[in-house]
Formats: structure tokens, C-alpha cells, sequence
């Protein structure tokens, strides 16, 4: 087995068992599962950036130019999203989104082929900065708000029914905490987000000669993005909190991960990762 393969086995043990031990003292009440938790998902962490550096750097063809790169890169933003908000905010129940999604993408990205995009050489480090960089770093946090919004519903539906709480619903943060986690996702989100789709319209323009031409993907971002703006609109002006938020975030998210799977590897796309 090549070296590469079994580094990347070693990555995916570290996120499977960190985040079987996070689930299992999330459910018995175990801070020092928790903890054994996050020491592996750092350790796997670890391991996943000098995963990206020895792809990257790999000689042969370019890893900017390649689907798998790509899926591996997305993985590794979740957590890193994850660590800074856990760092920011201390609410490691995001945890609960960010390792199960590492591991899915990181576990997908080796079923990859090498699929070849179309970046011009001169643009190729602008596009993957502005393009890919911002589409990535906003998923990432679409994908906080989405367990921030799952976990809001949960607990103000408890809250709300007046159900008897188990110990583990009282280990569960403040809706105020929530909300905020949520709204933090939302405000940094958005931009990157609006950033990565026109970069993307301007990478289009020159590389096939026009800025907009129907392809699947580019209709499905866009629907994204009105949505992902009101979002933000009316967080931002209209002070939206609590379950709104929550559900137009879960809604955008899930639409996003469709759009990657169903339009990325089913059809017929400029962004095509068809195995």
C-alpha cells in the first residue's frame, strides 16, 4: 500500500474514533470522552494538513487541478472553521456537525478520481484564493449554522412543551449561545460566500468567454446565494433571532451539500467530480 493511502487511513481513524468518543460522551455524560474527542480530531487535524502539503507539493500534475484535492481541502476547512469558533465562542457542541462532515468529505474525497478542471495557469492561484478559498470558508460556516440551527429547534422545542429534561438536555447551551453561534456563522458567511460566487462569474469570463451560461451549478449557487442573502438581510436589518435563523440556515445548508453531491458528481456540470 503506497505511503499516501496509509497516511490518509490514519486520518480517517483519528476523525471515525473522535468522533465516536465525542458522540459517546455528548449521550453518557462524559467530559473525558469529550475530551479524548477533541484531542483526536486535533491530532487528525494535524495529520490532514500535512496530507494537503504532501498533495500539494506532490510532483506530477498540479493538486489545484484536481477533484480530490478539492473534496480533502473542504473536509479540512470544516474543522478549521469548527476550531476557531470553539476557540471564539466555546461551544464545542459544533463539534457534533464539523467531525462527522469531516470524516464523510475526507472518507469521499479518496473515492475521488483525479478529475482535471479548466484553470488557466495564470489564473489558477487567484481562482483557488478568491473562487474556491471563499466558496469553502463560507460552507464551512454554513455548515456551523446548520448544527447551531438543529440544536436551537431541539432545545426550544423542549423548552417550549415543557418535556421533562434529561440529563443530557441539560447539558445543552443557552438558546442565547445558539442564536449567537448562528448569527456569527451567518454575518462572516454571507460575504465570503457573495465573494466566491462573482469571483467565480469573473474566472468563467475568462476561461470560457462569458460570464453566465446555464451550467447547473452556477443556477443552483445562485439560488443559494438569494437565499443565503435574505438570510442576511434580515439578520442584519430586521434582527431576526431564534427559530427563523435556524431554519432558513438548516434549508440553505442542506441545499448546499445537495448541490455539491447531486449537481458536482450527477450531471453534466463545469464542475463535474464524476468518479
Amino acid at each position: 500500500m503506497p505511503f499516501i493511502r496509509t497516511f490518509e487511513l490514519c486520518i480517517i481513524a483519528l476523525y471515525l474514533l473522535a468522533t465516536i468518543l465525542y458522540f459517546t460522551g455528548v449521550i453518557r455524560q462524559r467530559n473525558r470522552l469529550k475530551q479524548l474527542a477533541q484531542t483526536l480530531a486535533v491530532a487528525g487535524f494535524g495529520l490532514h494538513t500535512l496530507d494537503l502539503g504532501l498533495v500539494f507539493f506532490r510532483p506530477g500534475a498540479p493538486a489545484i487541478v484536481q477533484g480530490q484535492f478539492y473534496i480533502s481541502l473542504l473536509a479540512w476547512t470544516f474543522l478549521a472553521i469548527y476550531f476557531l469558533l470553539w476557540r471564539k465562542l466555546r461551544l464545542e457542541f459544533l463539534a457534533l456537525t464539523a467531525a462527522p462532515l469531516a470524516l464523510i468529505l475526507f472518507t469521499s474525497s479518496m473515492a475521488v478520481t483525479t478529475e482535471r478542471l479548466a484553470v488557466p495557469a495564470k489564473l489558477s492561484s487567484l481562482w483557488f484564493g478568491l473562487h474556491v478559498g471563499t466558496f469553502f470558508l463560507s460552507i464551512a460556516l454554513l455548515a456551523m449554522a446548520f448544527g447551531a440551527g438543529i440544536v436551537y429547534l431541539y432545545v426550544d422545542k423542549k423548552i417550549k412543551t415543557k418535556a421533562k429534561l434529561s440529563s443530557l438536555n441539560k447539558d445543552m447551551p443557552a438558546l442565547t449561545s445558539v442564536d449567537q453561534a448562528n448569527r456569527w456563522a451567518v454575518m462572516l458567511g454571507f460575504p465570503l460566500y457573495t465573494l466566491g460566487l462573482f469571483s467565480g462569474f469573473a474566472w468563467a469570463r475568462f476561461t470560457w468567454g462569458r460570464i453566465f451560461s446555464w451550467d447547473p451549478k452556477e443556477i443552483v449557487s445562485l439560488l443559494i446565494w438569494f437565499l443565503f442573502a435574505y438570510l442576511f438581510h434580515q439578520r442584519l436589518a430586521m434582527n431576526w433571532t431564534g427559530r427563523k435563523p435556524a431554519k432558513l440556515a438548516i434549508w440553505i445548508f442542506v441545499l448546499t451539500i445537495l448541490s455539491l453531491w447531486g449537481v458536482n458528481f450527477l450531471l453534466p456540470t463545469h464542475h463535474s467530480l464524476q468518479p
